[in-house]
């Protein structure tokens, strides 16, 4: 007959180890306050009874949920999930379990979100970006409840951030390109609304081609959910508006890929009529054919230092940085060239 788990209680173990619920509470609680062998008695009833520790009965006591909340725009993204199992990697090292809420790219929702894990006791959260509500930034400092910003480097209210430039490493891939001799440009960019990489990533595109007195014209900027479709149908409208682009600035991996299928499904030689440069470098991208030019982002080495951080920072350390700044390098591959002559 199977053990029915659930209905054994601290009681049943500390009768089974004849102790007191008291001392099975410190054994699990404050080990170092048992000795070895008792506790290794105890553990070994636990073991045998099948015995769950309460973990809301645990954090009344510690006076700590052991938990810590993250709010991602979305989980249907593979550089979030990469992300995010690190994350989760490193608090594990630390005894601490991951709550983890998506946005959508709503403050509204993240605001909400950032109140549900509030409820839930977390001791710290991290977020992406630095789009949120300043209410809601707020509300956590009210509260006292540490948090970082990830994927972005200048934070509101002088918060703390692991990430990097977004204006700046975008630049990487346009000065590749300008290095190639383009001059006709189009961009496929994120929904820039409520999110600010995708708008740096475009505030940093324009400035470095303006520097070389290249303007793109408004309609040569075309905003995408981050979908394959979405991105095929933008590089419709980019060659429509510019049918004498030559190069082919994607804010996303995602993007670059729509924008490769789409070219291909057009006739159209990448990179010999037309280049394209992506941004994160997914794993996809290198065993593309041609294989994508990307912009590669540290997102482990971020991630890692995030949560680190974070967890310094509920540990009560001082003199932590503001800022820890994220490995970003250009992956030149096989799909961008020299501009073809027109």
């Amino acid at each position: 007959m199977k053990k029915n788990t659930g209905s054994i209680t601290i009681d049943h173990v500390a009768a089974a180890a004849k102790v007191s619920t008291a001392t099975v509470s410190r054994a699990l609680n404050r080990p170092e306050t048992v000795s070895p062998a008792l506790k290794e008695k105890i553990h070994a009833v636990i073991k045998k009874l099948g015995y769950i520790p309460n973990a809301g009965a645990r954090s009344l006591m510690l006076k700590r949920s052991g938990t810590i909340g993250a709010i991602v725009p979305t989980l249907d993204n593979a550089i979030f999930a990469q992300g995010l199992s690190e994350f989760q990697r490193q608090l594990n090292q630390s005894g601490h379990q991951l709550l983890v809420a998506s946005s959508n790219y709503d403050p509204n929702i993240e605001a909400t979100q950032i109140t549900n894990l509030l409820t839930r006791g977390v001791e710290g959260i991290v977020l992406f970006g630095v789009s949120q509500q300043r209410e809601a930034l707020k509300l956590m400092r009210t509260r006292n409840i540490p948090y970082i910003h990830v994927g972005s480097l200048s934070a509101p209210l002088n918060g703390y951030t692991s990430g990097f430039d977004n204006a700046e490493a975008i630049k990487l891939g346009v000065k590749h390109l300008l290095d190639q001799g383009h001059k006709q440009f189009g961009m496929l960019s994120g929904i820039t609304a409520n999110n600010d990489r995708a708008q740096d990533r475009v505030t940093g595109t324009l400035a470095l081609l303006a520097e070389k007195k290249i303007y793109l014209k408004p309609e040569m900027i075309v905003e995408c959910r981050y979908e394959l479709q979405e991105a095929r149908l933008g590089l419709k409208k980019l060659l429509l508006n510019n049918p004498k682009i030559t190069a082919i600035i994607c804010g996303q991996d995602v993007l670059a890929l729509g924008a490769l299928l789409e070219a291909q499904k057009q006739g159209i030689k990448v990179p010999k009529d037309l280049s394209i440069v992506g941004f994160d470098d997914l794993e996809i991208s290198r065993h593309l054919l041609p294989s994508l030019t990307t912009i590669h982002i540290d997102a482990i080495g971020m991630w890692a230092q995030a949560a680190n951080h974070l967890i310094s920072q509920i540990n009560g350390v001082d003199n932590l940085p503001k800022k820890i700044k994220a490995n970003v390098n250009l992956v030149i591959r096989e799909s961008t060239a020299t501009a073809p002559k027109r």
